[in-house]
Formats: structure tokens, C-alpha cells, sequence
């Protein structure tokens, strides 16, 4: 079989057009409690700091691998260990998320605060199922594309909560908005449906004693325990300095003088460009340089693409710069996802993929969800000028870690991925005709 012709089998099986509708799923309901969710409060007079704290809500995020071992331990009695819980996450996410619709930010923000938590509880545990069916099903050398894929989806859901659904608020109430974005989990559903099986879920722990307290011991032990802690310490800093910026930078467009429309209409057509080329350049590269070389480069630009919001507070409204920024911004970002994405899903043993990636992504949240609460204190205090700086010396702790386990000279293309029977076998020859599996 040709090399290309294997290659772009790899990103036409069913397997890939699943990751990509699931990537859409995990991503929609991140914005809803956060980014989204702040111009419409910020419109009923809640004030920044208080935006600023509400990222809090988001705390789920970095507890989910306490309740991933029930995940990984508990079959639902349809559509197997991982397909099964995927769609019943998603189920009541469209609940939830409608249920958002009927919330009155300025008369009783700490029901909007109970409803966005209960959002992001599920949200989370939907991520630890997603997580672990595409650790499970992804083989070594379909890494690159898959999680270029996942991330794809993942960037376009993103754009959907925090482009389209700006514009639409322009024109609609924002609980008509959210009532549209509970429509789209609808996805998701569907994904889960259609997702093929993995090829093994044989592995299960076979008690809950074992499913909570073997995934971690597994890890420690795996890595050493010193090494264990700084790639703990690295997955919380890698996207740091990019999450504070995240956090504040539509309410910082606003602040500006742009329109929500704007911000929409330009993050939502040049912007899902530049996120598609970003992310599937991402998966690309990664599969030729190897994971190390891609942290460091795709940090490295991560970091330095948060200049270009520093240079618009300091030029004020102006179109061209901020067209260049976002598009900059999302490349970059769709490239250092598709490299750290593809970090975390090496380190998992595939036995206990839910419970390893779930406290992986855990420790990636408490940076995104919780570091970066003061945010809006930060911004009060220092200046949107000076707070953009402060967002692109926070990615450096991350990439200082970089040497001591993701060496630049390391000749591993890939780190091992543990647990997969079939690992050295070519996953290209596992497909038919048809090119599914």
C-alpha cells in the first residue's frame, strides 16, 4: 500500500469523521459558562471583577478525575463503556444548557452561577468519556490526524459559541441564543450514535477499588514519581499565559469599541480559517517532527501571538490589526492544542484511559478555569496594555519544563502510548477497502 494513499485513508474513515463531530460536542458547552456567558452579564450591569470570578464555575474541570474511575469502571446498558456515557452527558447538556435560556443574570446571578456549574459538571464528565474513546481508538500512527480532527471540531465549536452566537445576539435575546446553542448538542448525540466501537474494551477494571486507585499508582510508577510531578506541573502551565488571555479578550474587544458583531463576524469567517489550517498543520507536523519538537515550537507561538492583542490596546479600534491578530491567535492556537492534545493522549495507559487523561486534563483546567479568576482584578489594576504582557510572561513557566522531559534532540517521534496490544503493528494495514476498521 502507498504511504500517501494510507495517509488520507487515515482522515477518510468513519473513525475521524466521528472525532470530528465529537471534538464539536466537547467544545460547545466551554464558552456557554464563560466567554459567552460574560458580554450578557456584563450587558445586565454585573461587574468585571465579578466576570472575572465567575470563571470559578468552571472548577468541574480540574475535580473530573475524581468521578473518571466510574467512568472507566461502569458500563451503561447501551452502546458500550465509552459511546454509552458520551450520550447521556450530552442529553442532559441540551437540558442544561436550555435550562440557562430561562436565568436572569442581574436579578439572581447565583442561579445563572448553580446552572452554569451544573453545566460545566457534565460538560467535564462528557470530556473524560470523549477523551478516553479517542485514546482508545486511535492508533499510534493515526495520532497526528486524529487529534488534529478532535481539535478541529473542538476550534469550530468554540468559534460557534463565541462567533455565531455574538452575531445572533446583536439581533436576538441572548436566552434566544442560548435556546439555539442547546440545539446544536443535538451533534453530539448523533456522534455517539455513529462512533464505531473501539477495538478492545476488554481491559476494564474489574472493581471500582481498582478503577480508582490502580489509574494513578499506574502513572507514578510509569513515569517516576519526580518526573510524574513536573509533567503534572507542565500540563497546568503549557496553555496558561493563552487561557488568562482567553478569558478577558472579547470583553477587552468591547471595551475597545467593537461591535459584538464584529468580534463575530471576523472570529467566525477568517478566524475558522485560520483555526482549520492551524489545527490540521498541527496534526501534520506533529506526525513528521514528534511530539517534543511541537511543544516547544507551537509554545513558543502560542505565546508570542498574544502581541497582537497588546498592539491593539495600544493602536485602539482599528480593523486590519485586529483581522490580523484573531487569525493569528487562532492558528496559533489550533497549533498548540493539536501538540499538547497529543502529549496528554501518549501518556495514557489504555486500561484506564478515562481516569489517566481525565486527571491529565484536570490539571490543564485548574489553569484555565481557576488561575485565571483574578483576571479581571488584574485588568482593573494594571491596564489592558500590561495585563497582555502579563498573559505572554505566564506561558513561560510551561516551556521552561520543557528540557527535562521533552528534550528538543529526544529521537522518539512519539512518546509510548502503554496498554495497546497491537502497538507495533501498522495501523495503516488495520483498515479495509472501505478504509473503516
Amino acid at each position: 500500500m502507498k504511504p500517501a494513499s494510507s495517509f488520507l485513508r487515515v482522515f477518510q474513515s468513519r473513525k475521524m469523521a466521528a472525532l470530528l463531530l465529537l471534538g464539536f460536542s466537547s467544545g460547545l458547552p466551554l464558552f456557554l459558562t464563560g466567554t459567552t456567558l460574560q458580554p450578557w452579564m456584563k450587558e445586565q450591569g454585573v461587574d468585571l471583577s465579578t466576570i472575572g470570578y465567575f470563571s470559578l464555575v468552571g472548577l468541574p474541570y480540574s475535580l473530573k478525575f475524581l468521578w473518571a474511575p466510574f467512568l472507566d469502571r461502569f458500563v451503561p446498558p447501551f452502546l458500550g463503556r465509552r459511546r454509552g456515557w458520551m450520550f447521556l452527558t450530552q442529553l442532559v447538556l441540551v437540558l442544561a444548557i436550555a435550562a440557562l435560556s430561562l436565568q436572569k443574570p442581574a436579578q439572581a446571578l447565583q442561579f445563572v452561577a448553580l446552572n452554569a456549574l451544573l453545566i460545566a459538571f457534565f460538560s467535564s464528565t462528557q470530556d473524560i468519556a470523549v477523551d478516553a474513546y479517542r485514546t482508545d481508538v486511535l492508533h499510534k500512527l493515526e495520532l497526528g490526524a486524529g487529534v488534529g480532527v478532535y481539535v478541529l471540531g473542538y476550534r469550530i465549536a468554540l468559534l460557534v459559541t463565541g462567533s455565531l452566537a455574538f452575531i445572533l445576539a446583536d439581533r436576538l435575546p441572548w436566552p434566544t441564543v442560548y435556546l439555539i446553542m442547546a440545539a446544536f448538542m443535538a451533534i453530539g448525540l448523533a456522534a455517539s450514535i455513529f462512533a464505531p466501537e473501539p477495538v478492545s474494551d476488554q481491559n476494564k477494571p474489574q472493581s471500582l477499588e481498582e478503577a480508582v486507585i490502580l489509574p494513578f499508582l499506574e502513572f507514578f510508577q510509569r513515569n517516576g514519581w519526580f518526573q510524574a510531578v513536573l509533567i503534572l506541573l507542565f500540563v497546568v502551565f503549557y496553555k496558561f499565559g493563552d487561557s488568562l488571555l482567553s478569558n478577558m479578550s472579547r470583553l477587552f474587544l468591547l471595551d475597545v469599541g467593537f461591535t459584538k458583531t464584529d468580534i463575530g463576524a471576523i472570529q467566525g469567517g477568517m478566524g475558522l480559517l485560520a483555526t482549520i489550517v492551524g489545527t490540521l498543520a498541527g496534526g501534520a507536523i506533529l506526525s513528521k517532527i514528534g511530539i517534543n519538537r511541537s511543544l516547544w515550537v507551537f509554545g513558543g507561538l502560542q505565546a508570542l501571538s498574544n502581541l497582537g492583542y497588546f498592539a491593539i490596546s495600544q493602536a485602539g479600534q482599528n480593523y486590519q490589526l485586529l483581522v490580523l491578530t484573531i487569525n493569528i491567535e487562532n492558528f496559533c492556537g489550533g497549533l498548540g492544542t493539536a501538540a499538547f492534545l497529543g502529549f496528554l493522549t501518549s501518556l495514557c495507559n489504555q486500561r484506564f484511559s478515562a481516569t489517566q487523561y481525565a486527571l491529565l486534563s484536570s490539571f490543564m483546567a485548574v489553569s484555565r478555569d481557576i488561575f485565571v479568576a483574578p483576571a479581571g482584578s488584574i485588568v482593573q489594576s494594571t491596564g489592558w496594555s500590561v495585563f497582555f504582557l502579563i498573559t505572554i510572561a505566564a506561558a513561560l513557566p510551561g516551556l521552561l519544563l520543557l528540557p527535562v522531559f521533552a528534550p528538543w534532540n529526544s529521537q522518539s517521534a512519539y512518546m509510548p502510548r502503554p496498554g495497546l496490544d497491537d502497538e507495533d503493528k501498522d495501523s495503516y494495514e488495520l483498515y479495509d477497502d472501505k478504509g473503516e476498521n
